[in-house]
């Protein structure tokens, strides 16, 4: 069985986290959508005014297996931060050795010592090994929500007025 660290990634994984971007893009049937750049991962999680946070999964060999990467949410009604999980990826040579609950657990903990009130995050509906796993910790699914999303040129159009 491999043994597994997680670490807090840095600039100098852009690349790597990259990669995983575009294999989990390419996962998710959208490859062309990727318009990161190492240049932009690095500037976008690692520059200055960043909210953004990441961790590297990897073997005690140094061998990245997977990476999450994610944000502080709010929560009007509990006044407190959440913690809101935007990717996480596992390389498939490393799927089913647990280390998407590795990194959900280092996730959980994560929120807990930061006194978030929730931890959330989405996934798309067709993606059973995925949701196998959120079940399998607790998990609940929140269907009374939709959610909408505002991007490209219909956003532009909308600031403008």
């Amino acid at each position: 069985m491999t043994a597994y660290r997680i670490r807090p990634a840095t600039a100098a994984d852009a690349a790597v986290i990259l990669r995983f971007i575009r294999e989990l893009a390419e996962y998710e049937k959208a490859l062309e959508e990727v318009k990161a750049t190492e240049e932009t991962v690095a500037a976008s999680i690692f520059g200055k005014g960043s909210v953004t946070r990441a961790a590297i999964c990897e073997t005690e060999a140094g061998e990245p297996a997977g990476f999450a990467v994610w944000f502080k949410s709010y929560s009007t009604w509990q006044a407190k931060n959440g913690l809101y999980l935007e990717d996480l990826y596992v390389t498939p040579a490393h799927r089913g050795g647990g280390v998407g609950k590795l990194l959900m657990r280092h996730l959980a903990r994560v929120a807990v010592e930061e006194g978030c009130g929730r931890f959330e995050w989405s996934v798309l509906d067709w993606n059973e090994p995925a949701i196998r796993v959120y079940d399998s910790i607790g998990a609940e699914p929140q269907n009374e929500w939709i959610r909408y999303r505002l991007s490209g040129d219909r956003l532009k159009k909308f600031a403008e007025g």
